[in-house]
């Protein structure tokens, strides 16, 4: 199924509508598809290196609307948040993550993995989900989904645009693992600076 849904997505982004399709795509795969726009954002900026800056935008902001989709989903639908939830098998982490948000570096702790979610190969979809399933802050989550989703979707298109086909095979290769990394690296520096803003100022 998911290949099949692979090599759909990949024809979807040599059609002639391919920016509505984009849209689409990145609309739905931040509350349930589970293939990533990223699959679209690169053989559409090689063939379109001039518009990169407009599939990233596209890309960015369905993206972000199909979060907040995921959010109400969690808020206001809760058996279906759950079904979307385990299929990804996240059900059993829900209590945990209530658990923690009860004090202040819980909700620090779930900024971080919202970002991570946003930025790496984690499944965004599930995190936006899960905060609305938690009640967590709406006007925040919309906020790091902007800045995560941005970041790395501006990466995607950015790369592609500068280093083409080159770019596809490190993706293929190496893609999940570096965006962890630097999802990561970000992370702890924001963790640093809170760490010493809390001790120090």
């Amino acid at each position: 199924m998911f290949n099949n849904l692979y090599k759909k997505c990949l024809d979807l982004a040599a059609h002639k509508s391919s920016k509505y399709y984009l849209a689409i795509v990145s609309f739905v795969e931040s509350s349930f598809f589970p293939i990533p726009p990223d699959v679209m954002i690169i053989p559409m900026v090689i063939s379109k290196k001039n518009d990169f800056i407009k599939i990233f935008l596209i890309t960015t902001i369905f993206s972000v609307l199909g979060g907040m989709l995921g959010y109400l989903i969690g808020a206001f639908f809760f058996d279906f948040g759950s079904q979307i939830m385990s299929f990804y098998g996240y059900e059993n982490k829900l209590s945990n993550i209530k658990e923690n948000l009860v004090n202040s570096d819980g909700f620090y702790a779930w900024l971080g993995i919202l970002f991570l979610a946003g930025f790496t190969p984690l499944p965004y979809k599930v995190f936006t989900i899960a905060s609305g399933l938690i009640s967590f802050n709406f006007f925040i989550f919309i906020f790091i989904s902007l800045l995560s989703r941005g970041l790395r979707f501006f990466t995607v298109s950015y790369l592609s645009y500068k280093f083409g086909n080159l770019f596809t095979g490190f993706m293929e290769k190496h893609g999940s693992k570096w965006f962890t990394i630097i999802g990561l690296l970000i992370v702890i520096i924001g963790l640093l600076i809170y760490l010493i803003m809390k001790f120090y100022v």
